[in-house]
């Protein structure tokens, strides 16, 4: 579903990501991991579109996509969970979850500014996406409150639920249990369980191994922007380079 090959980024003549290849297939859920400054970051803007390789190729659904802006990239299955919580703050949970549905709207804006019949059909199907969305994540009794009164984890879990009424092929998720308290990282990695289960593909940044090692069907390792590692989280967890340059160990 997701190639990327060779790609590099650099940063006044450093490299943040150099010559990384990986693949992530349909149905998967593939981790990136790795230290402070390995480039786990700028390689998620690099497959999202908010960076441009300097070299390389990305390639989605069979497609190149590096060259395309990242609400393209968006409206080809692509959703994100950025890892700080993005609100909109003048919004209620449920009209910050509708606003990830949009782009799949058929009503333009003269439609909308008459509220003419297929308008509010497609109103009407945002909201039941919406509300099922928030039933999923479990945030179904917040609909109507102001997003911006939310505890961290509910406003990680409502990115959470923006991102799947977009119906996406390929959800990316940044370091979604950063900042989160052990029983609001449980019922996350209970969520994102349900969501691979349910076949949904997902390339997931996150540091913190337990986390991943529970979740992921593999495992890539970056340090210094190069890929030193790639494969099941049983063997990921036993490489010596992956001991020394993430865990500051030697096998």
């Amino acid at each position: 579903m997701l190639a990327v090959t060779g790609v590099s980024r650099s940063f006044g003549g450093v490299y943040a990501v150099r010559d990384v290849s990986l693949a992530v297939a349909e149905g998967e859920l593939c981790a990136i991991i790795g230290p402070n400054g390995a480039g786990k970051s700028t390689l998620f803007n690099l497959v999202t579109g908010h960076l441009a390789a300097d070299h390389g190729e990305i390639a989605f659904l069979g497609h190149r996509v590096d060259r395309l802006a990242p609400h393209r990239r968006a409206r080809l299955g692509m959703s994100i969970v950025f890892q700080g919580a993005r609100v909109f703050r003048a919004m209620t949970v449920r009209e910050n979850v509708m606003v990830g549905m949009h782009g799949r709207t058929r009503s333009g804006f003269v439609s909308a500014a008459l509220r003419l019949p297929r308008h509010r059909r497609d109103e009407r199907e945002i909201g039941r996406e919406a509300d099922a969305a928030l039933a999923r994540v479990g945030l179904a009794e917040w609909a109507g409150r102001p997003a911006d009164r939310l505890p961290i984890g509910q406003q990680r879990a409502l990115q959470l639920a923006r991102a799947l009424c977009a119906r996406p092929r390929l959800l990316l998720l940044d370091e979604p249990a950063s900042g989160l308290r052990g029983h609001e990282r449980e019922r996350l990695a209970a969520l994102v369980e349900e969501l691979r289960a349910d076949g949904l593909t997902i390339l997931l940044i996150e540091h913190d191994v337990g986390f991943v090692t529970r979740l992921a069907d593999r495992v890539v390792v970056l340090d210094l922007g190069r890929v030193i590692a790639d494969g099941p989280p049983a063997e990921i967890r036993e490489d010596p380079l992956v001991l020394a340059a993430y865990l500051g160990q030697a096998s």
